[in-house]
């Protein structure tokens, strides 16, 4: 399993579960969850074989940043 981390400036909960939602419909095999307690904001996603430029993608044309970090 592959585990990436993105940073985003998703504020609240329900922002959150529309997101993974759209996610999970594209990537329905990764595990999606996120921690707004965080500083970052973070995204966390864990699967086989990430495609972290269409994850990216997804959540910019949701209106949102997302930048992976290293």
């Amino acid at each position: 399993m592959i585990v990436e981390i993105f940073k985003t400036n998703v504020q609240k909960v329900t922002e959150t579960n529309y997101i993974i939602a759209v996610i999970k419909r594209a990537f329905p095999t990764y595990r999606v969850n996120f921690d707004l307690e965080d500083c970052d904001k973070i995204l966390r996603v864990e699967g086989a074989e990430l495609q972290c430029d269409n994850i990216i993608d997804y959540v910019n044309c949701l209106g949102y940043t997302c930048v992976r970090l290293d």
